[in-house]
């Protein structure tokens, strides 16, 4: 299906579990290489300790690649199934205030993707997020290993 950036901003804006835990979609760069995305702390995402919940960290950052590879390699002839297929995260500073990351795919990134695509119908590789507190801050370090599969696939008789 075709879609804009725009579009895709306020679909995932009003997804009610981004929404309700105040995870905000601020924009999708062009062709959709690059996504930036805010966490806004609230009585809805804090936890006992007055910082914003593990869990709703996790959920802001876990579907932003394979919504990205998504979007840059589905084709008409190609029909894709793209998720997270593992994440590590670590906590390094409790989160007290609102936190935001941004995101980007690199033509390398393409690139491999199309050609582990193309060669063997899968593509396995793991992304580094990093999240920032309002100081700039890095909280929240996690990898997010992306699993990407050409249903379409047959391989080459030898």
């Amino acid at each position: 299906m075709v879609i804009s950036e725009n579009t895709l901003k306020w679909i995932m804006r009003l997804y009610p579990p981004l929404l309700f835990q105040r995870i905000w979609v601020a924009g999708f760069d062009k062709g959709f290489r690059g996504v930036k995305v805010r966490v806004f702390k609230s009585i809805l995402n804090k936890n006992y300790n007055g910082s914003i919940f593990g869990g709703t960290i996790f959920a802001a950052a876990d579907p932003f690649y394979p919504v990205l590879f998504d979007r840059v390699l589905n084709t008409p002839d190609r029909k894709l199934r793209v998720w997270s297929k593992s994440s590590r995260i670590d906590f390094l500073k409790p989160a007290l205030s609102s936190l935001w990351f941004n995101i980007k795919l690199s033509d390398a990134d393409i690139d491999l993707a199309i050609q582990m695509l193309n060669t063997t119908g899968k593509y396995e590789q793991c992304f580094p997020v990093d999240i920032y507190n309002k100081n700039n801050e890095v909280c929240v370090s996690m990898m997010n290993e992306v699993y990407i599969r050409d249903l379409n696939f047959t391989p080459a008789a030898t």
